[in-house]
């Protein structure tokens, strides 16, 4: 039986949305050029905000933008829509920071949407586990917040777009229950794992779960990853932790994040995502929000 999208779900699912682009641009911040990894780790342990004018966000942003479009057009993941929308966004602004096997598919979509059933199978002799599909689904979780093994399914299926690799596939599932559950006021590490799909990010996000909420971030990473090597298992374990760390406390999760260093833009976004999805935006510095580049009106 198909559970109904209420007005809050759709509110949560904007909130998760806003909370993602700021954590995604927030977190670009932090990499050279702008800044080597020492001074980036010196301003991060003082917290200080970063004092460029304009914090852009990078095809983290683009495709959690896709991905709620289709969901307000459609109201459930239709996998060819949200090709053609990832298709798209990559053809809008290819300079987004997309890694090697987008910039291979997305653009093979545009002409031909579905091919991503042949296509997305290929990349990387049996398909990509990598964080992308992780990156963007926060919004979607928070929109199936009523039925988080709804918002389970539903990951899954914007997934196997351009993630046809089971951890791929667990990553976006893991991200997707996680901002269900912090919409529910009800996100803890061992919860996600309970609706993780058993594999290597089930693994981690089961060591994260066992890590005392007081574990400095760099420990935690040291443990479970940071996104340096940009595998689902290497990132969403350690995003997921952090925002249970602090579901209250958007500004608070994304330093915490930052401290890690790694692919700091994707954990930050993943990160934001989850929390923002109870909390909102609006507690985080004004001059945060002003820095950040805004979102298509639509």
């Amino acid at each position: 039986m198909t559970s109904t999208v209420t007005q809050a779900n759709r509110e949560a699912a904007l909130r998760s949305l806003q909370g993602l682009a700021l954590g995604d641009a927030f977190g670009e911040r932090w990499f050279p050029p702008l800044r080597d990894p020492a001074r980036a780790l010196d301003e991060i342990r003082a917290r200080r905000t970063p004092e460029e004018p304009d914090w852009r966000w990078t095809d983290d942003t683009a495709l959690a933008l896709a991905v709620h479009q289709t969901l307000s057009r459609c109201g459930e993941i239709d996998q060819d829509r949200l090709a053609a929308a990832f298709a798209r966004a990559y053809e809008d602004d290819p300079a987004r920071g997309y890694g090697q096997g987008m910039r291979l598919l997305l653009p093979r979509l545009l002409a031909e949407p579905g091919s991503w059933r042949t296509l997305a199978p290929r990349l990387f002799d049996g398909g990509s586990f990598g964080n992308g599909a992780a990156m963007r689904v926060a919004p979607l979780g928070a929109w199936f917040s009523a039925d988080p093994d709804r918002a389970a399914a539903q990951a899954e299926l914007s997934a196997r777009v351009t993630h046809a690799h089971p951890e791929g596939v667990a990553g976006a599932v893991a991200v997707a229950v996680a901002a269900a559950l912090s919409a529910r006021h009800a996100l803890s590490v061992d919860a996600v794992a309970d609706r993780t799909p058993l594999g290597t990010v089930h693994d981690g996000l089961r060591r994260a779960a066992a890590l005392p909420l007081t574990t400095p971030p760099h420990k935690a990473a040291a443990l479970l990853g940071n996104g340096r090597h940009t595998r689902a298992d290497d990132t969403v374990p350690f995003a997921v932790w952090t925002a249970a760390r602090h579901p209250h406390d958007l500004e608070a999760a994304l330093w915490s994040t930052a401290e890690a260093l790694g692919d700091t833009d994707t954990t930050c976004a993943i990160t934001g995502g989850i929390v923002s999805s109870a909390t909102g935006v609006d507690s985080v510095p004004p001059a945060w929000l002003a820095r950040r580049e805004a979102l298509p009106e639509w």
